[in-house]
């Protein structure tokens, strides 16, 4: 086990490395403001990307902090528990790709098109759009947000109770939070879809090359002998064998049911993720949107067979304990393992070189993916709420996109302080939520609106709500806020301080009853509307999914 200290010269080059990933972003979002021309430059990037382009585009928004950081952090902290997340990762790209082509062609900016298009009175299905895109790209911000500060706080080498030139821990989570934040604001303000979009090819490309680079290393250790490496993972977390099967849960029945809620939200939800289904958008026709969703299948599949390489790695070669020290959510443990590579590489200039290069590589990871969800967010805001519903349809196209801006800064200030509120809970946890409030909000609308003659407009609306608040008023009521116990340390895991307990329902994770919910919120939401079946817009609707003939 080595002590992950992260010296002067590791910081330097850090911020070095960062610093010129930011210059070069910053330029691509500049050069993207000097390329946008109108509501269809800066919502879908002009659909001019290719297939490969927006597949790479695609697998970077889909790679965040929480897969790069949080998910190999807690494969190191928690072993066979955490390699769910890796699994449900692969799975839930099936229904994103049977959804790519009819979305691109039912569509035009926003998930709220699709079900809108099936009502006659289409704004209160545009206004629960607006509401439930915004509450999931808040809860995945949130995530992402969450991951910088850890990131930040590991390479100022300030661990709880110490400080840094005056710095304490919670204090350089905070700015870091916030300046993210802002980056943000200036890269969806000035650069929309288009500067979003290749700030996240550049990203993927950093990424799996990082990817591929430290699992090399990793297996290279143990002379590619992936048992060697899964017995040290055991021996150094200090629970042997038992580190590589599921964890017992005393005192929680509901254990199980809650791993099937997990995977259910990590399976379904992509699909219902706004910036995930705006991609489709950004290219000329299905064929290409399915052809894009293959490339990013293949590239995120390739990520995913690499986290529990490093998650393992870093609990055998940096140690569980370690990784606990610096940060108790495990979000370090990667940028930890890459200095442990490093040094044995090449001594602690080495070690310093690899946790600058790796940790340069996670911030570039958390700005894209950031702006890909402000972007999602800002133009829901925009083209629904102000385009169709205030402005009836028929907005300039000039005042729409600087509604989008405002909106980010809206957006991005409601996202700071929430992260800073929840900076001690694990990355990966907080993106299956996430996961969980889209799948419940948004896949029913989409599904039953593309499949369902009889389906109308207060289907879509009591279905968006319906799910959104089953969702969300269940993490409310869960371990998660209040009462929260590991089942094994017997350690306080709830947002809310020791001794705050209100929580009534059992599982972590809503999804196993809030997708079911949302279903059947917008079946009985059709059938008590008053709003009379539309067979004309169906099939409609239909013809244009199936064929594309009227896409935009």
């Amino acid at each position: 086990m080595t002590t992950d200290v992260v010296s002067g010269d590791a910081r330097l080059l850090t911020f070095a490395l960062f610093a010129g990933l930011v210059c070069v972003t910053l330029g691509i979002t500049l050069w993207a403001r000097s390329h946008t021309d109108g509501a269809a430059d800066f919502y879908a990037g002009g659909r001019a990307f290719s297939a490969r382009q927006n597949g790479f585009a695609l697998a970077g928004d889909y790679m965040s902090a929480a897969s790069f950081l949080g998910i190999s952090g807690m494969i190191a902290l928690s072993g066979f528990d955490g390699f769910i997340y890796s699994v449900g990762s692969l799975v839930a790209w099936i229904p994103v790709l049977l959804l790519a082509g009819p979305l691109r062609n039912a569509g035009r900016f926003t998930l709220a098109d699709v079900p809108a298009s099936r009502a006659r009175r289409p704004g209160p299905v545009r206004v629960a759009g607006a509401v439930s895109t915004v509450t999931v790209s808040v809860f995945y911000l949130v995530a992402q947000m969450v991951g910088a500060g850890a990131l930040v706080a590991l390479l100022l080498g300030v661990r709880p109770g110490t400080t840094f030139l005056g710095v304490s821990a919670g204090t350089a989570e905070t700015l870091t939070i916030t300046v993210v934040g802002a980056l943000m604001v200036l890269y969806v303000g000035f650069g929309g879809m288009k500067g979003t979009t290749w700030v996240q090819i550049v990203k993927t490309v950093l990424l799996m090359t990082a990817g591929v680079a430290l699992t090399g290393l990793v297996l290279g250790r143990f002379g590619f002998d992936v048992s060697g490496l899964l017995g040290a993972a055991g021996r150094e977390s200090g629970h042997g064998d038992a580190f590589l099967g599921p964890s017992p849960r005393p005192g929680r029945p509901a254990g199980d049911l809650d791993l099937i809620s997990l995977a259910l939200a990590l399976g379904l939800g992509p699909a219902g993720l706004p910036h995930i289904a705006g991609r489709v958008f950004t290219v000329p026709d299905a064929p290409t949107a399915r052809a894009s969703v293959n490339w990013a299948i293949g590239l995120i599949g390739a990520f995913f067979l690499m986290t529990p390489v490093l998650g393992f790695g870093a609990a055998a070669l940096v140690g569980r304990r370690e990784i606990a020290a610096q940060d108790p959510a495990g979000n370090a443990a990667v940028p930890q393992l890459a200095g442990a590579l490093g040094r044995h590489l090449a001594g602690p200039a080495g070690g310093d070189v690899l946790l600058a290069l790796v940790a340069a590589v996670a911030c570039a990871t958390i700005l894209a993916v950031v702006a890909g969800l402000m972007m999602a967010a800002s133009t829901s805001l925009a083209h629904d709420l102000f385009g169709h519903v205030l402005m009836l349809g028929r907005p300039r196209e000039r005042q729409e996109i600087a509604v989008a801006r405002v909106a980010a800064v809206l957006v991005g200030a409601t996202a700071v302080a929430l992260a800073v509120f929840a900076r001690n809970l694990n990355v990966a946890f907080l993106v299956g939520l996430a996961f969980a409030v889209a799948a419940s909000a948004h896949l029913p609308a989409i599904v039953l609106s593309l499949c369902w003659r009889r389906f109308n407009g207060g289907g879509a609306v009591a279905g968006i709500y319906g799910g959104l608040l089953t969702a969300v008023l269940l993490v409310v009521f869960s371990p998660v806020v209040s009462g929260g116990v590991d089942p094994v340390t017997g350690a306080h895991r709830s947002l809310l301080p020791a001794g705050v307990d209100f929580s009534w329902f059992p599982l972590e994770n809503p999804a196993l009853v809030s997708i079911p919910a949302g279903f059947l919120c917008a079946i009985a939401g059709t059938y008590l509307s008053r709003e009379k079946p539309d067979p004309a817009r169906f099939a409609a609707l239909s013809a244009r999914a199936v064929t594309g003939a009227g896409a935009p």
